[in-house]
């Protein structure tokens, strides 16, 4: 389970710095300047995720299910924060209209904090 987790959060990584990029350099001319800064928001939560990630892995007294829900948390909640905020910032490059996927953005977010949720609730139940 820790090399997937790995794996996710590298993957993470390399996306989101790519993303940055292309939000900083190639995005900057046609995106609205609310719609960069949403980008931008994007991004950072996904990296803020991919080192929560690598923390995650490294912690060796985190049992395997704890692990495994944690996991699946980050990936849904970056795939629908993250991702539904690119979509709905870069409809002016796409051309499509993606605010019926507005609602997974919140949705997405609840799923991160309850990754967070789950890892502090871990500690508090450990003894020592």
């Amino acid at each position: 389970m820790e090399r997937k987790i790995i794996i996710t959060a590298a993957i993470f990584g390399i996306l989101a710095i790519i993303l940055g990029a292309f939000g900083a350099h190639a995005l900057k001319a046609i995106l609205t300047a609310e719609q960069l800064t949403s980008f931008e928001t994007g991004v950072r939560y996904q990296m803020y995720h991919a080192f929560f990630l690598f923390f995650v892995a490294s912690r060796t007294e985190l049992p395997l299910k704890t692990l495994k829900v944690i996991y699946n948390l980050v990936l849904a909640g970056v795939l629908l924060f993250s991702g539904s905020i690119f979509l709905l910032t870069t409809k002016n490059v796409t051309t499509i209209d993606f605010k019926i996927i507005g609602f997974v953005t919140p949705i997405g977010g609840m799923l991160l904090i309850f990754a967070w949720l789950v890892l502090l609730a871990t500690f508090f139940k450990k003894k020592s």
